[in-house]
């Protein structure tokens, strides 16, 4: 990585930590660059505004995690479903394992507070959900092609069901402050998934 890739992946990983944490009203751009250790006109050189760096670090956040969500629910020799109830339960777990269960969805906290204004962030996120739901229905449509599922399943409506269910989940376990809607949610798609 050259200096100048350095610096922008510096300031957007020090801005999206300061964001997930803060949300975007809470974070100005001199706790940014002082987080990355770069002058505050640095920002400027690389992006073009505050929403511009929020579009950027929302790629900078989820293109990592989409991988890996693939790369889930391409592997191994379990079934298809088995592959998407296991990839479920591995976060459940994740959270279950920490002290004070807590997240903050970078996309439902930024479309939160901005979606209303900002088109381009809404259009931003709405393309990482979009991009999840198709992964999360191309195994669906391998489960129900493999007989898991129902052949009259509509793969891409489930699949939205499915990742709109995770994002409430998500936020009802950082209102709750406990795991309680994580073990709900997968509980619920284990009897989805299993017909």
């Amino acid at each position: 990585m050259n200096a100048i890739q350095d610096k922008r992946a510096r300031i957007l990983a020090a801005g999206t930590e300061v964001m997930l944490r803060k949300g975007y009203n809470g974070t100005g751009v001199q706790e940014i660059t002082k987080g990355a250790g770069v002058p505050k006109g640095s920002f400027y050189h690389y992006f073009e505004s505050k929403e511009d760096f929020a579009i950027q670090a929302l790629h900078y956040y989820y293109t990592p995690r989409l991988e890996r969500f693939a790369r889930a629910l391409e592997a191994g020799n379990d079934s298809p479903r088995e592959r998407i109830l296991q990839f479920y339960r591995d976060l459940v777990g994740y959270f279950a394992n920490q002290q004070e269960p807590t997240h903050q969805c970078f996309i439902g906290s930024l479309c939160h507070e901005k979606a209303d204004e900002s088109q381009p962030i809404g259009y931003a996120a709405s393309a990482i959900l979009k991009r999840s739901s198709e992964v999360l229905a191309g195994c669906l449509a391998q489960a129900r092609d493999a007989g898991e599922l129902p052949a009259g399943q509509d793969p891409q409506a489930l699949a939205h069901f499915i990742g709109s269910a995770w994002e409430g989940a998500l936020l009802r376990m950082k209102i709750d402050r406990q795991i309680g809607p994580l073990r709900v949610f997968i509980d619920q798609l284990e009897r989805l998934l299993h017909g």
